[in-house]
């Protein structure tokens, strides 16, 4: 094991048993976080090592990010630059490992009834309704104009990996 394999593992154990224990004390909570692929220097195992994290933690979401290096910056003129194919290929697997990671955890709000933040009329669709759990997750469903602004309770009909679905109760 290569001394950063075994860092690697040391950090992903200790993750693990942090998020073990936030779940325990606060069922329920969202985890999210926010990874950038394609830093200069990054190779091959530094983004396994990425996908490892996802997999373990589970993350409800992530906030994902190609890097692009802006002018003036150090990491700008770092050597070690990665090729865009690579970083885009990169970005790619990340983004569908946590897409089946996300729809799993969504489909397990299915059939709850959940308290849901009222947005209004939904920007993609003038017939529903959005709004956001406790959690953040976004929540389609039937209401009216009057919801807009208070809690609705939602019972969860269906799930995708970035949205839940439901009828207002």
């Amino acid at each position: 094991m290569t001394d950063f394999s075994l860092i690697s593992s040391r950090l992903l154990d200790s993750i693990d048993s942090t998020v073990d224990y936030l779940r325990e004390k606060i069922p329920g909570i969202t985890i999210t976080t926010d990874i950038i692929v394609g830093f200069p220097g990054e190779t091959e195992e530094d983004f396994e090592g990425t996908l490892n994290m996802l997999r373990r933690v589970k993350f409800d979401m992530i906030y994902s990010f190609i890097y692009s290096p802006r002018k003036g910056t150090p990491a700008a003129e770092m050597e070690c630059q990665i090729p865009d194919s690579v970083k885009s290929e990169r970005f790619n697997r990340l983004l569908a490992v946590q897409n089946e990671i996300a729809f799993e955890l969504n489909q397990q709000e299915v059939g709850k009834t959940l308290r849901v933040l009222c947005d209004g009329i939904s920007k993609n669709n003038e017939k529903v309704y959005s709004g956001r759990t406790e959690g953040n997750k976004i929540v389609f469903f039937d209401g009216d104009e009057s919801d807009t602004g208070k809690y609705i309770n939602v019972k969860i009909d269906r799930a995708e990996a970035f949205a839940l679905y439901g009828q207002k109760v």
